[in-house]
């Protein structure tokens, strides 16, 4: 699949890693990789199937209407 980021594979594979985490926001991945959160919704969403995305979304949502600093 074409990506429109400029990062290697073993980059994309960490950054979903870390968006998939609970504990690693989206400033976090912004400070080591650049990509601010919009960019990391758009990598995650090419690259992981489409209901692992949404379930993803579903959770960082959820968990960001209960906590101030989530995400």
């Amino acid at each position: 699949m074409a990506s429109k980021h400029p990062l290697s594979q073993d980059e994309i594979s960490a950054v979903i890693e870390m968006a998939l985490s609970d504990h690693v926001s989206f400033a976090d991945i912004e400070a080591q990789f650049g990509l601010s959160d919009s960019q990391t919704k758009v990598l995650m969403r090419e690259n992981l199937k489409p209901s692992s995305y949404r379930t993803w979304r579903k959770r960082v949502r959820d968990f960001g209407d209960r906590r101030e600093h989530y995400k």
